[in-house]
């Protein structure tokens, strides 16, 4: 059973960039109120919404110390949580994307999860439920790796997204903040630099809720993660792979092509897709749902639309059993 914290307990410094979702901002820092644990600081950061957001905060029965900063110009995630990072003066950092709830252990569990862990783990991450528009559990993440994760990274192995992660601000003052530019794969890129400073650990439960629209929510610009982010995490970190050997090189090749081209073949780019994941299987054929995902993206939209479809209405058909 959870218990409430103390006073003597580190401040976490939770960062919401937020962008022209008034009311699901509203959900979200309603769910940080909720929480277990008491020292708190929340930074919101108002990344130039079309209307201010702060007037809109005023509605919330908030006992938490409650900050809001806002962009004189929209700058993009990246630059609102690091406008946040550098605001926050908590011991941890956590982050909570506008659209996202979480449930009221998160945070203790994470604070737990470092003070049990030691000064060595830098970075504490959870467990995911995914929702749909109607509020249905479409899918759960369970997080697997821990320790030194960085060969797990090469590897393509996954961690989680921001809403999930809470990170020691020492570790961001040795790796650095987030690299603004970068349009998509930032968080991939962020923990490729923290995993050289300090050990990831795990809350393998799903506590944290991620909403979506289903393929409204792919809502990732393909072309510039295909023209910007690709390229240039390659850039960044693959001499970082070829130090640890001709494999991860290989494998962090293999597995960011394919991260990029089933992101074309979800968008309809299959030429794109085709050519990437041919990429990824080249320099490392062993990778089974690469070959489904080259099926599919050879098949364009013939193919690939009416699986979409089948697997869609197999799960409404499976939901109602």
């Amino acid at each position: 059973m959870a218990t409430r914290s103390t006073d003597s307990d580190p401040l976490v410094s939770v960062v919401v960039p937020t962008y022209g979702r008034p009311e699901t901002v509203l959900d979200a820092l309603d769910s940080v109120a909720t929480q277990t644990y008491d020292n708190i600081e929340v930074v919101v950061v108002d990344d130039h919404s079309p209307e201010p957001v702060e007037p809109r905060l005023r509605e919330l029965s908030f006992d938490v110390q409650l900050r809001c900063l806002r962009h004189e110009e929209n700058k993009g995630a990246n630059a609102a949580r690091n406008t946040g990072i550098r605001a926050a003066t908590g011991e941890f950092v956590a982050f909570l994307d506008d659209d996202d709830v979480w449930t009221s252990e998160v945070v203790e569990r994470e604070v737990r999860t470092f003070l049990e862990g030691g000064d060595s783990v830098g970075v504490v991450y959870t467990g995911s439920i995914m929702q749909n528009g109607d509020g249905e559990v479409i899918g759960t993440y369970t997080p697997e790796v821990s320790g030194d994760v960085l060969t797990d990274l090469f590897c393509g192995r996954r961690i989680a997204p921001f809403s999930n992660i809470m990170v020691r601000a020492s570790a961001i003052e040795d790796a650095g903040v987030l690299d603004e530019r970068f349009p998509s794969l930032q968080d991939r890129e962020w923990y490729f630099r923290l995993a050289q400073h300090c050990e990831f650990e795990p809350v393998r439960e799903p506590l944290v809720v991620h909403r979506t629209d289903d393929d409204a929510r792919i809502s990732d610009d393909f072309e510039s993660k295909r023209d910007v982010s690709y390229p240039l995490l390659v850039e960044k970190h693959r001499s970082l792979a070829a130090d640890h050997g001709d494999y991860y090189e290989r494998r962090f090749i293999a597995s960011l092509s394919k991260t990029v081209g089933a992101a074309g073949l979800r968008t309809g780019h299959y030429r794109d897709a085709v050519t990437l994941l041919g990429r990824a299987l080249r320099h490392y054929p062993l990778m089974p749902d690469a070959y489904v995902y080259l099926g599919l993206a050879l098949g364009g939209r013939f193919v690939h639309r009416p699986v979409v479809f089948c697997k869609r209405k197999a799960k409404n058909l499976l939901s109602g059993v």
